[in-house]
């Protein structure tokens, strides 16, 4: 599953243009909250950050697998959906 941040990639440093918060559970918001999680923004800023072309995810449902915190230690993350509804508010979703 291809996420629409390649096309933004081809720019450097890229920042987002605003922010609001997730108000319903997608498979968007479960990777972005896995990104934030990690310490990161989102996709873009890891990407960034860490130089890597992809990010590892589950084949099963497209969810991230694992990512690279900043001081180099690893999240790994479950197959199934990790963040529960009382934690979707708290997932900020950029607009580039």
């Amino acid at each position: 599953k291809k996420s629409e941040v390649s096309g933004v990639m081809a720019r450097a440093d890229v920042k987002p243009k605003s922010m609001h918060r997730a108000k319903i559970w997608s498979d968007d918001v479960e990777n972005l909250y896995r990104f934030q999680q990690a310490g990161y923004r989102d996709e873009v800023e890891y990407k960034q950050v860490k130089q890597v072309d992809a990010v590892e995810c589950w084949p099963e449902t497209g969810f991230i697998k694992k990512l690279q915190r900043r001081d180099n230690t690893f999240y790994y993350y479950n197959k199934q959906r990790e963040c529960e509804d009382k934690d979707v508010h708290k997932v900020k979703v950029y607009v580039y």
